[in-house]
């Protein structure tokens, strides 16, 4: 069974849980619920009772219409089964309806935890997993958790049937039901036989389907590029490998299930010859222990009891579905964080001192970005981070923001250590405008004040025109509540750095990062967004990474970034005296953004 065993790809925080593991998970979230499960499970006791006594009393009122055959008993038999079915129905019915607002809710709990964890990851985790197949865990598999539940309440309510047709069955005639109970372990030992094979193969489905999640996701998402090469047929060539493999999975986990039931069909129908030839022996002879009677009833009853029988033999197959779905959950709910506070003391107004310890930092174990990096950044200074691509100045910026784990060394806010500090006080005390600035869905005033849920339309409108004195709303259709479409794809990307950066305003950091903010913005642009880094500034610590000269310029100190290590540092008039490393980065990047340049390109042409 290699081709069915055979699974996908599991993510890094994958892990197997045991059955009872799971079990125990899935119990804490039905415990709040107990007094309804309650009255679930007693719903379950009528219900299997009213199913149970129908035949009966099918049977107790054959024997007597044998022997008077009166009228009135057969409306009392009709009638009887009448009420019991109607009564059977009734108690289905409310068993339903409780047990789907139980299973409601346990599933509503679910996936506020599990959210709640995903949010909760550092940077890290969404560098290594694709955000598709993160929310097919969230979507799909917690809604299919409700099966482990939906399964287990049809768990006891065949099970309280079985147990009562037993008991009415060792009424008839105990030898032939003791008969029956010692063949039911090889029905049992069956059904367990796919309890394996059936977790793997429903495993391997839900993978497929996160793989799918995730092409789809990434699909739409750069659409733009993909038209603007021309890429459409490759990307469907790609979807539909991944289709069709989703199909060949799905294949052969229903196949996997629905063979079950028909290898239980078989076995019980072999106990039912058994039984039939036993019971034929057992009223024949001088020592027959079964009348004909009582063996035709018996293998009537015997009817009603397999397929309850069987249900409860392929459970344990059925239920691998729900516990692999689960088990995916709970995998992504215990994924351990990287960024790891030892403590959550309070913040309280940081002044902005940063300092930088002989800090050791690599994203994974192959390369080392910050091998030995000490830096100290007065509170209120603006550094400017230049270097090649590669240097590590954005490392620097994500450290700063508590984004990203390192490994050795010391980041000191004010004096106290960063991984000391309530992450969610230290993270609204700083401003990051990133060089692709995501926008949410909504309009202009709904982003901006993203940076402070609570801030007022005034507050939102003053912090908007601390930009170029509010110039850049006019161009905008309908203000501040014009839409941003989706990502923000209704503005230019000029504009959207002008929302981040309203956005940071509103917020009122005391530390402050510009990730390459205007390094693919219009000069004009550029300039509104010059005069809105100059409010940010003003009593702020800074640190900027840096692709434009008027950025650089304005910067307290320079710190030029080679290998993750510091080169060189000071003003821009200083190090360019140096002629050193700094020096070659103006020449290569900076002096054609010079006024000096432009006026003699301008005499040159």
């Amino acid at each position: 069974m290699g081709f069915i065993l055979g699974g996908l790809e599991t993510e890094d925080y994958d892990r197997q849980y045991s059955d009872r593991e799971l079990l125990t998970r899935i119990v804490g979230y039905f415990r709040p619920y107990t007094r309804t499960m309650i009255l679930v499970a007693a719903m379950i006791t009528l219900n299997s009772m009213a199913t149970t006594a129908g035949p009966i009393i099918i049977a107790k009122g054959i024997d007597l219409l044998s022997q008077n055959p009166a009228p009135l008993g057969m409306w009392l038999m009709a009638g009887g089964v009448l009420l019991l079915g109607v009564s059977a129905w009734v108690f289905n019915f409310i068993r339903q309806l409780f047990s789907a607002r139980v299973i409601g809710n346990a599933v509503l709990a679910l996936r506020r935890d599990v959210f709640a964890a995903t949010i909760g990851h550092d940077l890290s985790f969404y560098d290594e997993h694709p955000s598709g197949k993160v929310v097919s865990r969230v979507t799909s598999d917690t809604q299919d958790f409700s099966a482990v539940v939906d399964l287990t309440m049809n768990l006891i309510s065949q099970a309280l049937l079985v147990v009562m047709l037993t008991i009415w069955l060792l009424t008839i005639n105990a030898w032939l039901t003791l008969l029956m109970i010692g063949m039911t372990p090889v029905a049992v030992g069956i059904a367990l036989s796919f309890r394996r094979i059936a977790r793997r193969v429903t495993q391997n489905a839900r993978r497929i389907t996160a793989v799918i999640n995730a092409q789809i996701q990434e699909s739409i998402s750069g659409i733009v590029v993909a038209k603007s090469f021309r890429q459409e047929p490759a990307i469907y060539a790609n979807f539909d490998e991944n289709n069709r493999q989703g199909y060949r999975l799905g294949l052969q986990r229903g196949l996997t299930l629905v063979t079950i039931f028909p290898i239980m069909g078989i076995s019980a129908g072999i106990g039912t010859a058994v039984l039939v030839y036993a019971g034929g022996v057992a009223t024949q002879g001088h020592f027959s222990t079964v009348t004909t009677g009582e063996w035709y009833l018996f293998m009537q009853a015997v009817g009603f009891y397999w397929w309850p029988m069987m249900n409860i033999a392929s459970f344990w197959s059925q239920f691998q579905d729900g516990l692999s779905a689960a088990e995916r959950v709970f995998a992504l709910i215990d994924a351990e964080p990287k960024v790891r506070q030892v403590r959550e003391d309070s913040v309280g107004r940081l002044h902005g001192r940063i300092q930088f310890q002989q800090v050791r930092f690599s994203y994974t174990d192959k390369e080392v970005v910050l091998p030995d990096f000490t830096l100290d950044i007065a509170a209120g200074e603006t550094i400017a981070l230049v270097g090649h691509t590669g240097a590590g100045k954005s490392s620097i910026a994500k450290l700063i923001a508590r984004f990203y784990e390192f490994q050795d060394g010391q980041i000191l806010i004010d004096g106290r250590d960063l991984r000391t500090l309530n992450l969610g006080e230290y993270r609204q005390q700083t401003g990051l405008v990133p060089q692709e600035p995501f926008l949410f869905s909504g309009t202009v005033r709904q982003n901006i004040r993203y940076g402070r849920p609570g801030a007022s339309d005034a507050e939102v409108l003053q912090a908007a025109q601390q930009i170029s004195q509010g110039e850049w709303l006019q161009v905008l259709p309908q203000g501040l509540d014009s839409d941003v479409g989706e990502r923000g794809s209704s503005l230019s990307m000029g504009q959207r750095q002008l929302v981040a950066l309203a956005r940071v305003i509103l917020k009122d950091p005391a530390i402050f990062i510009l990730d390459e903010a205007t390094a693919s913005v219009d000069p004009f642009t550029e300039t509104q967004i010059q005069e809105g880094l100059e409010t940010i500034m003003q009593q702020r610590t800074a640190v900027v990474i840096a692709h434009r000269l008027s950025t650089v310029k304005h910067a307290d100190r320079i710190i030029v970034m080679g290998n993750g290590r510091i080169m060189e540092e000071g003003t821009h008039d200083s190090l360019m005296a140096q002629s050193g490393h700094y020096a070659d980065l103006y020449n290569t990047y900076f002096r054609h953004q010079s006024l000096a340049y432009i006026d003699h390109w301008q005499r040159e042409t």
